[in-house]
């Protein structure tokens, strides 16, 4: 079986675009998860370029997301919600401190802890976060009608569904 992803360049007749990960046999017990792998490899590279231009890295607006919609936040309380580990937190809060994006302020309500809060700057970086995730949407469902659009999501979340009660099941956590 061989499937494999578009890349940035034709095919062999000139057509289309390329494969560039073929499934290697190893995988071939596994086609859905190694189709999963290439999309996502994919679509981070694209959401990449459109934050670049922007000044963000991929992940860092979805920590904006969250800051715009629900106001200032513990970071463990970011951790949880965005599914992070605490390091990784630590270090996209630096990074959009640095570039002007958030800036932290003690806790009124627990001394030990301090409060990560949008600055004004990130507000005018909403719209254009907004336009990146609306060109982003547009490149993934290109060719596809609403209702195609539509089952896609439906599928995709019943994809992680199962994986969500896969992780609690402790069952399926001694077979890992």
């Amino acid at each position: 079986m061989t499937q494999s992803t578009p890349a940035a360049g034709k095919d062999p007749a000139g057509t289309g675009p390329e494969a560039s990960v073929p499934v290697p046999a190893a995988a071939s017990g596994g086609p859905i998860s190694h189709a999963i792998f290439r999309l996502a490899r994919l679509h981070r590279m694209f959401a990449g370029q459109l934050l670049r231009r922007i000044g963000l890295h991929p992940g860092q607006e979805l920590v904006m997301m969250h800051l715009w919609e629900l106001g200032p936040q513990r970071q463990t309380d970011l951790v949880r919600l965005l599914d992070s580990d605490a390091a990784t937190m630590t270090r996209t809060i630096q990074r959009l401190e640095q570039a002007g994006f958030v800036r932290r302020r003690p806790s009124p309500t627990d001394k030990r802890a301090s409060l990560i809060e949008p600055t004004a700057a990130s507000h005018a970086l909403r719209r254009e976060v907004e336009q990146s995730w609306s060109q982003l949407e547009d490149l993934v469902t290109a060719g596809l009608s609403a209702d195609e659009c539509t089952e896609a999501l439906s599928t995709l979340e019943r994809l992680e569904q199962n994986l969500v009660q896969a992780a609690a099941d402790p069952t399926c956590a001694a077979e890992r």
